[in-house]
């Protein structure tokens, strides 16, 4: 039981898509209290504080600064509002921040570093995690049901999504298509399986010409993965045409698993399925689940184990780094050698994490 009106003096930084979703799914659940939003686009940061009710801000430093809250849901771009998240954990916000957790493995390790030495959370929003469908894989390879699994297939195709243009710009974004469009179904891997010794990707642009190419990010890729010696998978990516679609798929040697929003599929060899389940759970409703975890991890947090930390975000954020070393180097990369550089916890990055939301 948490305490009788007890709530979490919550604000949100970045009022675009995701930060919108964030701020109505917790202005709905009795945890929270929002007291603040901030975002750089004046005209949106009024319309919403009316709104909800609660303080706008369009300074960023004035914001963090000028209050004292227990979390901050953080969905701005991570070049716009590092220094202040920054600033943000040191005050002992705890915090949520949408996908990725850094531009890179040695931002995010900072966040971790940080958040570890002022004894609060720093949490990753992995809403996937809390579609029913994925967790109805999950649970279906934790029975083995399957049996041993030798191949796993995942598609990224972001193309219908509407992108901002920073993320063309490999300073400001970090990355491409595999950063900010397959975070979720690479975390669904990572999360399902041990993380992979060797990693090998080609990464494009559509640019006109190979020297413009250079100095963009990617909008397409092609990532091989080798976990064993018996189990491989593959990742392909793209956001320049086609409908929106995440598609994880897992080979035993009787059965195919196809898990996509809303659908889990069991299948045999030749195409035929033996069963299918379709779920009702949708965006909105998998970010509040997300926040409910959250929210009980601060509260009672010996019972809540939090879903998402930062620490453990670290094997998707060294998969991601060795997979653009790879598109360097033109050679796999291993993502055990870029872990070790972290130095945090070790067990609970690397450990496979069989425990059930």
């Amino acid at each position: 039981m948490l305490p009788e009106n007890q709530k979490l003096k919550t604000a949100v930084l970045g009022l675009n898509e995701a930060g919108k979703e964030l701020l109505e799914a917790a202005a709905g659940i009795d945890y929270f209290q929002v007291q603040a939003v901030a975002d750089k686009d004046t005209e949106t940061v009024e319309k919403i504080a009316k709104q909800y009710n609660c303080t706008g801000y369009d300074d960023y430093r004035q914001f963090v600064s000028a209050n004292q809250f227990d979390c901050l849901l953080v969905a701005a771009p991570i070049h716009t509002c590092n220094e202040y998240l920054r600033t943000a954990i040191k005050k002992k916000f705890n915090i949520l921040k949408t996908a990725p957790p850094g531009r890179n493995f040695e931002e995010a390790v900072e966040f971790v570093r940080l958040a570890k030495g002022e004894n609060i959370k720093f949490a990753v929003a992995n809403p996937a995690r809390f579609a029913q469908s994925f967790l109805a894989l999950r649970q279906f390879l934790q029975e083995n049901q399957a049996g041993q699994p030798f191949l796993i297939t995942a598609v990224c195709n972001a193309g219908d999504q509407t992108h901002p243009a920073w993320q063309t710009d490999p300073k400001l974004a970090g990355g491409g298509v595999l950063l900010h469009n397959c975070y979720q179904i690479l975390d669904q891997i990572m999360w399902n399986f041990t993380t992979p010794q060797q990693i090998y990707s080609l990464n494009t642009n559509q640019a006109t010409d190979r020297q413009q190419r250079l100095y963009l990010t990617e909008d397409t890729a092609v990532t091989t993965m080798k976990f064993t010696d018996t189990l491989f998978g593959s990742l392909i990516a793209n956001k320049t045409a086609g409908p929106t679609e995440e598609l994880l798929q897992v080979y035993s040697k009787d059965k195919i698993l196809t898990a996509s929003y809303g659908s889990f599929i069991i299948s045999d060899h030749l195409g035929k399925i033996i069963e299918q389940r379709t779920y009702r759970d949708n965006s909105q409703s998998r970010t509040a689940d997300c926040l409910k975890n959250f929210a009980l991890s601060i509260f009672l947090p010996d019972k809540n184990r939090l879903c998402s930390s930062g620490a453990e975000n670290l094997k998707d954020m060294a998969v991601l780094e060795a997979a653009y070393l790879s598109a360097r180097t033109g050679m796999p990369e291993e993502p055990a050698k870029i872990l070790q550089m972290a130095n945090i916890e070790p067990a609970n990055i690397l450990q496979i994490n069989k425990s059930n939301i």
